[in-house]
């Protein structure tokens, strides 16, 4: 949402000021120009983007649009669902967590925190992690490690759709340029023409320059940089479900696997203390 809200003050404050100064807001538009730029960049993407990547980038900027799914919603729902299932896991030994992680959609712990469930990434994530030490094939003094190498992972695989949509980005003023080059082209075909002509045809050249830079630093910078923001979010998100796993199967209480997770979290979205023994008591209840 505040994306959107960002992109409407962009375009409202570029299209006000001009206006402020007597300009018309339908000399702006030159379809060629639009088609010249924003083809060419959706081409380079589409040259430069394995299909993985090309759907990724495409997925991040719909995602971008939307609320983050990390609050401290998704954080509460987390903590509790964690700590049902290491109690579960200390009271009834690792194998009881096996229906959980085999088929989460059905099981009594997971159910109760939809917004969790919805995270399929995390999810799966999650029941990777603990499928191992349920299974005995591990150590519990080497699952940090092995988390650790997914982790990584991830995040190299989060930075392949920032890389192309960052080049494409740093490409629309060039492409801005070509379709001004185009424009003079046309005008000087047309240099003999009357005068009123020739403005226009100079104005629609100029107009390809002015969209390639204003797109370029004033909508798809920003969004790249709204993408990084959000695979931040969710790294960190996934690294608090590691260090909570990997303190669990290194032999800490679930309370303070749980709290160790919590201490690694930024300010923004750690609940306080007392708010986290709170959802604690109300997930054991459950």
């Amino acid at each position: 949402m505040l994306v959107i809200v960002g992109a409407l003050v962009v375009t409202g404050c570029v299209l006000g000021g001009f206006m402020m100064v007597g300009g018309n807001p339908v000399s702006l538009w030159h379809p060629n120009e639009v088609i010249v730029i924003c083809g060419a960049a959706l081409g380079s993407l589409i040259l430069m983007s394995p299909a993985p990547v090309l759907k990724a980038a495409i997925g991040g900027v719909f995602g971008v649009l939307k609320p983050n799914p990390y609050s401290k919603v998704a954080y509460e729902e987390l903590f509790k669902a964690l700590y049902e299932l290491f109690l579960a896991g200390r009271k009834n030994g690792m194998i009881a967590l096996e229906e959980h992680v085999n088929d989460p959609s059905a099981s009594g712990i997971f159910s109760k925190y939809p917004a969790l469930l919805k995270n399929h990434h995390s999810m799966e994530f999650l029941c990777a992690g603990l499928r191992p030490i349920i299974d005995g094939k591990i150590k519990p003094d080497q699952l940090k490690m092995l988390l650790d190498v997914e982790l990584k992972a991830m995040e190299h695989d989060h930075h392949k759709p920032i890389l192309v949509l960052t080049k494409v980005g740093d490409s629309f003023p060039g492409f801005g340029i070509v379709a001004a080059v185009l424009g003079i082209i046309l005008t000087m075909g047309a240099i003999s023409g009357p005068i009123e002509e020739i403005g226009h045809k100079v104005g629609s050249a100029l107009v390809g320059t002015f969209l390639g830079i204003l797109v370029a630093y004033g909508y798809v910078g920003p969004v790249v940089t709204a993408m990084e923001f959000l695979g931040e979010s969710e790294a960190e998100f996934n690294k608090c479900i590691a260090t909570a796993i990997a303190s669990f199967a290194n032999g800490m209480a679930p309370i303070m696997a749980v709290e160790v997770a919590r201490r690694g979290l930024s300010a923004s979205i750690k609940p306080d203390g007392h708010t986290f023994e709170d959802m604690l008591k109300e997930a054991s209840k459950g």
